[in-house]
């Protein structure tokens, strides 16, 4: 046996006894970053075996929020680049997305937790059959009140800005308001109700794994105040002491919410 896997436990334990139950983030979002180089890392050719394995760890990290009563988790799965990915790589990932929700769904984890799955992207863009096995995992799950599990499939933080103000556009034209009209009253709120996580708070922290430090375009809107979190595992290797020290990083800092 590893000296890890027996110090790790009451490490984790007094990880979990330094957090303030009343300030942990009521909604944490994560970049879902290296299931590719966790394949190669190991040897596989198949890189759809790092996406299952990616996959396999979104139940677990969905059970240690529920755990610590998080509410809300965005994950953000596929973006609007990895759309141009080989066909090949792009219908194995796909496959396994579905799988994942459908498993976040209806699941053996699922009530106990009372999973609520909310979709945030551009469905449009994803083949039919794949759009349609999301929604109905979706809408199977939209009588539970417990933890409210995003998941962000073909997402992009600019495609979601542009989405959002053509989509307010055409309300304000079907209304029969003039470009005048809607531009001298146009703000901040009017535009943050047409994106595609109306109903979610911000997120408070954010998480990306593999060791690289950027967003790439995630929730660059409502991450304004966000805290951000880089970590190096790659996200099948991320652990629960690793989510610990996140929060506890979290905890440790000063949110001014820019004032």
């Amino acid at each position: 046996m590893k000296l890890t896997s027996l110090l790790y436990p009451p490490y984790e334990r007094r990880l979990v006894r330094q957090l303030d139950q009343a300030s942990l983030p009521r909604h944490v979002a994560v970049i879902l970053d290296g299931n590719r180089r966790f394949a190669r890392a190991r040897g596989l050719t198949d890189p759809t075996e790092g996406h299952r394995a990616g996959g396999a760890k979104i139940d677990e990290f969905v059970g240690w929020c529920a755990e610590l009563g998080i509410p809300y988790v965005t994950l953000w799965m596929l973006s609007t680049d990895n759309l141009g990915r080989d066909e090949a790589e792009l219908s194995g990932l796909l496959s396994v997305i579905t799988a994942t929700v459908d498993g976040l769904a209806n699941g053996p984890a699922a009530e106990r937790r009372g999973v609520r799955v909310q979709l945030v992207g551009a469905l449009d863009l994803l083949p039919t059959d794949v759009r349609d096995a999301l929604k109905e995992a979706s809408e199977s799950t939209q009588h539970r009140s417990g933890i409210t599990v995003a998941v962000a499939v073909g997402y992009g933080g600019r495609h979601e800005i542009a989405d959002a103000l053509r989509s307010l556009l055409l309300d304000e034209a079907a209304r029969g308001r003039t470009l005048d009209e809607v531009a001298a009253d146009i703000d901040v709120d009017r535009i943050a109700g047409h994106l595609y996580t109306t109903g979610l708070p911000d997120p408070d922290l954010i998480i990306r794994t593999s060791g690289e430090v950027r967003l790439s375009g995630f929730m660059l809107w409502q991450s304004a105040h966000s805290e951000f979190y880089f970590c190096d595992p790659y996200w099948p290797d991320f652990r629960r002491v690793d989510f610990l020290r996140a929060l506890r990083d979290y905890q440790r800092r000063a949110r001014r919410f820019g004032r």
